[in-house]
């Protein structure tokens, strides 16, 4: 894991949260992106939980939030819509997964964009203890 990661493991933090709580969550948790052939970290995705979390029922039935960071220096790459799409298509093989939902920063021009690409919309806004106000996108698997 990357230096810079190290000091704020916010996502391990939550992963060994939701693990503890749930070892069903396992195989939803952070996933990291490996650049190939070196296998360098270059940011990670992960589901927020399983499938159809009741914190999810006001914006979207059947459906399973997820979120990503790349680092600086490999941003607007294409490294998060591959990601993106590589765990959505995880998720609806094996799970049947029929919506995704993200949310996004009001400021985040490139993700915003991004999840317009990949065809989600803004279902309404919500206030993330930590981040503030944040778009809320879905998309039909």
């Amino acid at each position: 894991m990357p230096p810079d990661q190290v000091g704020d493991p916010v996502t391990l933090h939550h992963a060994r949260a939701a693990l503890a709580a749930d070892a069903g969550y396992a195989p939803w948790s952070v996933r990291a992106m490996l650049l190939k052939p070196s296998l360098v970290m270059i940011g990670h995705i992960r589901f927020h939980s399983r499938p159809d979390a009741r914190y999810l029922h006001p914006f979207a039935r059947d459906a399973v939030e997820f979120g990503y960071a790349v680092l600086e220096p490999h941003r607007r790459q294409g490294y998060a819509t591959e990601a993106a799409r590589g765990v959505m298509a995880w998720a609806k093989g094996r799970e049947g997964v029929k919506r995704f939902l993200t949310t996004v920063a009001p400021g985040n021009v490139p993700s915003i964009a991004m999840m317009k690409r990949l065809g989600f919309h803004k279902v309404g806004e919500h206030i993330d203890p930590e981040d503030g106000v944040e778009h809320v996108f879905v998309r039909e698997a």
